[in-house]
């Protein structure tokens, strides 16, 4: 029998060696791109506007945000994502692969904020709330909310321009300017009035800013929706009447002491144009951001003679109307009685 060809060692050597070099190769390609790679450590990424590669690589790095830091650098660069990077706020799913999160990343295929508001009373409270969800600081929003000729162009003044953001829930993204932020919520200002609400104010002879700031002092004396009509038809009332509003709620906010639960004489003489029981008509703008229900409430009034109204003693949240003096006076009477009772003189 013939022997059989034995293969020379160098090349058995050099098989090996190529073997050895391919499963590198392959093994670091999947390490780089397919192996996962994110952790839970973060829900998201927040890449600031003006990041650079390196800042972005850091923040990766000090929250812990990815397994391999090293195989994620190797991807981006490969990736060109060194000299494309977005800012944005980007949700990390746990286990991702850096393929797929550097093409997130390099798309700018961020997450939107779900961002919902309501029951916020001052300025600073709304750039605090605003500041929370998106990436300009709270002085940057509060500047504008104060700023007059912003105010002015969206045909508002400096002291209702509260009016205009609609509590509701948008999306918006993170990093969206200031300015754009307000520009959305002037459009849904203007998709919230429609014809049918423009009509109802007018009827009512008010301004859509004007319903607002009603509505925001129905919404202070309401605790139940289903009574808002029948006090916004009060109010209305007395502004036919050319009568002082006398709203409790005004006081508290002209007071800015959030914390009384009982309004007393001192707290009536604050002078203050937002003080309705010394200044006659609407205050100068909404004393918290009103309700969409509370501003429909206005706009669909509850139609009665009603011109006095006071808390119930039964502290049940709702009130008893009267259309005279006297008859209110029992109803106070009834009330003070019942805090006193409960020792609340304050």
């Amino acid at each position: 029998m013939e022997n059989k060809k034995r293969i020379p060692n160098w090349l058995k050597i050099i098989a090996l060696l190529i073997f050895i070099i391919g499963g590198y190769f392959g093994w670091t390609a999947y390490t780089t791109f397919l192996a996962s790679n994110v952790t839970d450590n973060q829900k998201y990424l927040y890449i600031n506007t003006g990041d650079t590669y390196s800042q972005v690589l850091q923040k990766i790095k000090d929250q812990k945000i990815v397994e391999d830091p090293n195989s994620f650098d190797r991807a981006a660069k490969y990736q060109n994502y060194t000299t494309s990077v977005k800012p944005g706020r980007y949700a990390l799913t746990p286990g991702m692969n850096n393929r797929r999160f550097i093409g997130n990343l390099r798309g700018g295929y961020q997450d939107a904020v779900k961002f919902r508001f309501e029951n916020i009373r001052l300025k600073e409270n709304f750039a605090g709330k605003l500041a929370e969800n998106f990436e300009a600081d709270s002085i940057t929003f509060l500047k504008l909310l104060n700023d007059e000729n912003l105010a002015k162009s969206y045909g508002f003044t400096k002291d209702n321009f509260i009016a205009m953001f609609i509590p509701n829930t948008y999306e918006l993204y993170w990093n969206t300017a200031p300015e754009k932020l307000f520009a959305r919520f002037h459009d849904e200002w203007e998709k919230f009035w429609t014809k049918d609400r423009l009509a109802k104010a007018k009827a009512i002879n008010l301004t859509p800013q004007e319903v607002s700031s009603l509505a925001a002092i129905v919404k202070g004396e309401a605790l139940h929706k289903d009574e808002m009509p029948a006090i916004a038809g009060l109010y209305l009332n007395r502004l036919k009447k050319g009568m002082l509003l006398q709203a409790d709620p005004t006081v508290i906010f002209a007071t800015q002491d959030f914390t009384i639960r009982r309004v007393l004489n001192k707290h009536l003489r604050t002078d203050n144009p937002y003080n309705t029981y010394i200044y006659k008509g609407l205050p100068p703008g909404p004393i918290m951001m009103p309700s969409i229900v509370a501003i429909d409430a206005v706009l669909n009034y509850k139609h009665h003679d009603y011109i006095y109204m006071c808390a119930k003693e039964d502290f049940s949240g709702y009130h008893a109307f009267a259309t005279n003096v006297a008859e209110h006076q029992i109803n106070a009477r009834k009330f003070q009685k019942a805090l006193d009772e409960r020792n609340i003189k304050k």
